[in-house]
């Protein structure tokens, strides 16, 4: 699983692994391989899910913390070994063991559903193999994918780790020495990545420093990682609890926050006089080659970095001139650029209070859910919440994000609102952010997969950002079918959004690929939406930080429509919309090539019927 993909799913937290078990996990796919080779079954499909299921665990016992947020709760004491070069080549023996064994499998004796999951466990570790080439641990931490974020958002004790008898207690305390070793050897890997000339650019390192200074506190008790502390369930006896607040104090004020004061000094002192003047991977070492890979893997197919630019540009100009049609239904005298002023600025497009706005949120799922059952078959069964960004990473997180729901239904998913900045939170974007974020965008596609029972494990837990936001997008669109874009303005709030998406394309090729300056980027999209700055000046950096992550959505949407176009007039009175949905949501997160021929497939027994 690359893990720059799912910044919004499960998957991403394995960019926060960090270095506690190397002996360990340098071991584990060895011993496992083996023994399941002595005892593999017959049949092409036994041997097929003896070997996934093995992968699975292998994988399970490498990422530690992926464990606990798929629920597997073996691993809750340690952190992991991604910086160690213990890990690496565990990871690689991994990858090349599982890809090799795979072959041996007779792919034409498997029935079609395991065709489809071979098809994407051989895509899986192919790119896999691909990405290790490039030195991505130089580059360990940035402003929007942060191991300490994680670590604070799973010591809060709201996210995936337990906080309910003594043992999880002590698990967490065994998960912070290790994240503790991380800060070390963080510094140990930028330093190597300066010695390379593989850097962040400066701005991106000054948006860091304030993110760890919000950590750097005068006692423990004031930490967010004393949360857990705040909440000792009543069972526990009073020893069990001044134990734990002991323990908690000591390992807070003695190691975690020198640890933390340490990797800031260094961030600021070494790292920051270091970091690149170039805003874009070509500013790297094999830079374009590297970016061009990213490309790949985030959309999961083979187009070049200049045919996406040029269908961004295309979509840009396509949607400018929807935005001009409903300048002219609203009735609003003046240009367009002046109707982007005007949304963008004017009170009445803006809550005052961050609590309207999240109850303003809650109010659009219930009229969304009133209508759902009308375009799908299969629904999640866990609920999702909304709920502000917290505030120790509201200044430099995105506009809205998705985390999912506990495996065993004990937690529901979460739609995030940031509420830092209201005036780039406007009313006439609520719609389209609530189909995208929540249902039926990423709550439905992440939830369903989760839930699926039928599939091998990897499956249900693996994501594909060009599957998962294209069909997060494709849920905007599918909003006009639902009725949900009656009012011109949120109507325009689901183009403002996608042109977002479009001009991704074209912003993340140019800062990558083609030489833009972040000034450059910033001025493409302020002349081309009614976002925020602030907004757009978050967007852009996040391209810079994890570059293209963001081409997933227009490439995936754009082939989940084409799917459906292609379909319909295949079918003809046979197409079912729901059956068209059911397709797309119960096999889990897909490769493009790998949805193209599930598809395909469908097709053809359809027609058949």
């Amino acid at each position: 699983m690359n893990k720059t993909l799912l910044a919004l799913t499960v998957s991403l937290l394995l960019a926060a692994q960090g270095c506690s078990e190397a002996t360990t996990v340098s071991s584990a796919p060895e011993t496992t391989a083996e023994s399941s080779a002595a005892v593999m079954p017959q049949s092409a499909s036994e041997q097929y899910l003896a070997m996934v299921d093995n992968f699975f665990n292998d994988q399970l016992k490498l990422e530690p913390i992926y464990a606990t947020f798929v629920g597997v709760n073996d691993y809750n004491d340690q952190f992991g070994g991604a910086l160690t070069e213990e890990y690496l080549k565990a990871r690689h023996d991994l990858n090349s063991h599982y890809f090799s064994q795979a072959k041996t499998i007779d792919v034409d004796k498997l029935p079609a559903s395991l065709k489809l999951s071979y098809d994407m466990f051989i895509y899986d570790r192919n790119m896999e193999l691909i990405g290790e080439t490039y030195p991505e641990y130089f580059l360990p931490i940035n402003q929007f994918y942060s191991t300490v974020f994680t670590m604070v958002q799973l010591g809060s004790g709201e996210s995936a780790q337990p906080f309910k008898t003594v043992e999880d207690y002590q698990n967490w305390l065994g998960r912070l020495r290790g994240f503790i070793n991380w800060t070390k050897l963080a510094q140990q890997r930028m330093d190597e990545g300066i010695a390379s000339k593989v850097v962040l650019p400066r701005v991106l390192v000054e948006r860091i420093i304030p993110q760890l200074d919000a950590q750097l506190v005068t006692d423990a008790q004031s930490s967010f990682f004393y949360s857990p502390i705040n909440l000792l369930p009543e069972s526990f006896t009073a020893e069990q609890k001044a134990q734990l607040t002991k323990e908690y104090s000591q390992l807070i004020d003695s190691e975690l926050l020198p640890a933390l004061t340490q990797l800031r000094d260094y961030v600021k002192n070494v790292y920051l006089p270091s970091s690149r003047a170039s805003d874009g991977w070509w500013g790297l070492p094999n830079g374009k080659d590297w970016y061009q890979h990213l490309a790949n893997s985030h959309t999961t197919t083979t187009l070049s970095v200049d045919e996406i630019h040029q269908i961004g540009l295309s979509e840009v100009a396509r949607i400018l001139s929807e935005m001009d049609k409903v300048r002219e239904q609203v009735g609003f005298k003046g240009d367009l650029t002046a109707f982007f002023a005007s949304l963008s600025s004017e009170p009445q497009y803006f809550f005052t209070d961050r609590q309207d706005l999240i109850d303003g949120y809650m109010a659009i799922k219930d009229h969304i859910n009133q209508v759902l059952s009308q375009y799908f078959n299969v629904m999640p069964k866990a609920d999702y919440i909304v709920k502000p960004v917290e505030s120790f990473r509201e200044k430099s997180a995105a506009g809205a994000s998705y985390e999912s729901p506990a495996v065993d239904g004990s937690r529901p998913g979460v739609f995030y609102i940031n509420t830092y900045n209201l005036k780039a939170q406007p009313k006439w974007g609520m719609t389209t952010l609530s189909l995208h974020e929540a249902a039926p965008g990423h709550h439905f596609q992440i939830a369903i997969k989760q839930e699926l029972t039928d599939v091998p494990q990897f499956q249900r837990f693996q994501g594909y950002t060009a599957f998962e936001e294209g069909w997060a997008l494709y849920a905007e669109y599918l909003g006009i079918e639902m009725g949900v874009f009656n009012d011109p303005y949120q109507y325009f709030g689901k183009l403002s959004d996608e042109m977002l998406r479009a001009m991704r394309l074209v912003v993340d090729t140019g800062l990558h690929a083609k030489g833009w300056s972040r000034e450059q980027a910033i001025q493409y999209m302020k002349d081309n939406s009614p976002m925020a700055e602030s907004d757009i000046v978050a967007e852009v950096e996040r391209y810079m930080a994890i570059p293209g992550q963001a081409l997933s959505y227009k490439v995936g949407q754009l082939t989940i429509l084409r799917l459906r176009a292609d379909a319909e007039k295949a079918l003809g009175d046979k197409f079912d919309l729901k059956g068209f949905h059911d397709q797309l949501l119960t096999s889990g997160s897909l490769p493009m090539a790998v949805m193209e021929n599930k598809i395909a497939d469908w097709i053809k027994a359809e027609l058949a019927k």
